[in-house]
């Protein structure tokens, strides 16, 4: 197994490094078509989400791999790689199995626990298969990882330990009140209708907002995704609420009505400017707003930090690169909550006991993949052995038939089974304790001394690896 990663995240790279880095879709294919032009790379994939981007490939060279992964990122992502190699960070063999099956876990993301990490695991497993740039090894690991996760998520509390993104962006706007009590008959905007944008508006609706109005550049995608949260057995399942579908070019509009809004586009550009905010608080006609909210929230006159501050939009930018201004933070009457704020919440965030429950399932699972990868390796030669025994049979059979031609079929099947018993018995505690040992670390090395003690052909062993590696065919799980 020659696994290598290489990739930044929030952990390694501030919030302006991973905006520049930020992949469209298109990048993404294109940085994975000339990983496999790459001479050390046969297998990669992406993972690509707001904030990590790492690519993943089966190397024959450690060195060059680094060098040729590092030089592909930095020429697809835009960032000249002087400035990306201070952020970028290695990992190899055990040590990225490692990394992936706790990112997998929640253990690396921004938010301890969340479980979108494993949404997005999945579709960087479905691009690698559809590009066919996921062979075998890749297959495995992403399949073990989804597992994994799942395994943690099941088995430990690690689901208390964070939440997704949205729920937590959604408490740090509403400071020390209770969401549901924060976001009651609240006015939202949501814009964006990928996984993002659909979980934060899902999240809205249970919290409790009166309505959603959904925004995307493919409408027909708002409004599959209005009409799901006003399904009777919908995310909001209760009285009084109601979502709707609009056009980007009415965003200004919708967001002089507004209370709150998430943005969670593929946008390379601003969505929102702090002008056109200022210009959307202006257009309000309920003069004195920022007094009514006051009106039905008794902690408004706690100080300048309480929840109700004269707080007229509360906006969460969930993009990257973002979609809203920064400058937004600065505009009176305004809460702006970014990723790069939810990373210095996150710092803070407590962290649950089941943590380290979650860290020993992880290198529990790292050992028992290893060491069915290292078993793997072994199964072609072992499999050319045998091929090579039944030659050796099927020759002495066919020999012995010319020397005794009088041998009816009877004694010829029973001698045939018995030669086939005896060349199964010699080689079955051999062939069973090299697949122990090759599993053990440092074991691939009994693949070579197989082959060097029954002088196998290394053209049967390579044409039985090919044939175990063609086409993996599998789905995500």
């Amino acid at each position: 197994m020659s696994l290598l990663v290489v990739g930044l995240s929030h952990r390694s790279a501030p919030v302006s490094v991973l905006e520049r880095a930020a992949l469209t879709a298109d990048a993404q294919a294109k940085l994975l078509h000339d990983t496999l032009a790459a001479e050390p790379a046969t297998e990669a994939t992406v993972l690509a989400t707001c904030n990590r981007i790492e690519l993943y490939a089966d190397v024959d060279k450690f060195h060059a791999g680094v060098a040729e992964l590092s030089t592909l990122l930095a020429r697809h992502t835009g960032v000249g790689l002087d400035d990306l190699t201070p952020h970028l960070y290695v990992h190899y063999e055990d040590r990225a199995v490692h990394h992936l099956f706790s990112v997998a876990c929640g253990l690396d993301s921004m938010v301890v626990g969340e479980g979108q990490i494993l949404g997005q695991i999945k579709d960087a497993l479905a691009l690698g298969q559809e590009l066919h740039t996921a062979g075998r090894l890749l297959n495995d690991l992403f399949q073990q990882a989804l597992r994994v996760g799942k395994r943690a998520h099941s088995e430990t509390g690690i689901d208390k330990a964070g939440q997704s993104l949205v729920t937590f962006g959604l408490e740090q706007l509403a400071r020390d009140t209770p969401v549901a009590d924060w976001a009651a008959g609240k006015r939202a905007l949501v814009i964006g209708a990928g996984s993002m944008s659909s979980l934060a508006a899902a999240t809205l609706a249970r919290a409790g907002v009166a309505h959603v109005a959904v925004a995307n550049r493919t409408v027909e995608r708002a409004r599959r995704l209005a009409a799901i949260l006003t399904e009777p057995a919908g995310p909001a399942a209760r009285g009084g609420f109601t979502a709707s579908a609009v056009e980007m070019t009415a965003v200004a509009d919708e967001l002089s009505r507004a209370d709150v809004v998430v943005s969670c586009t593929g946008a390379t550009g601003l969505v929102l400017t702090a002008d056109a905010i200022r210009l959307a608080l202006a257009a309000r006609t309920d003069a004195g707003r920022a007094d009514a909210l006051c009106a039905v929230d008794e902690t408004c006159q706690d100080g300048p930090d309480a929840p109700g501050d004269g707080v007229v939009l509360a906006l969460l930018d969930l993009a990257m690169p973002r979609d809203i201004d920064a400058a937004a933070h600065a505009v009176a009457g305004v809460r702006l909550v970014d990723i790069e704020s939810l990373a210095e919440a996150s710092a803070d965030a407590p962290m649950a006991a089941d943590v380290d429950q979650v860290r020993s399932i992880v290198s529990d699972e790292v050992a028992a993949f290893g060491a069915a990868q290292r078993a793997a390796h072994i199964t072609p030669t072992v499999v050319a052995l045998r091929t090579m025994a039944a030659d050796v049979v099927a020759g002495e059979i066919a020999r012995l038939d010319g020397r005794l031609p009088d041998l009816d079929d009877k004694q010829r099947a029973e001698i045939t089974q018995t030669v086939r018993r005896v060349v199964d018995k010699l080689l079955h505690a051999p062939t069973v304790r090299v697949k122990e040992l090759a599993s053990t670390p440092g074991g691939a090395g009994y693949a070579d001394a197989l082959r060097e003690l029954f002088d196998l052909d290394p053209q049967a062993v390579a044409a039985v690896s090919r044939a175990d590696t063609r086409d993996p065919g599998r789905e995500p799980a």
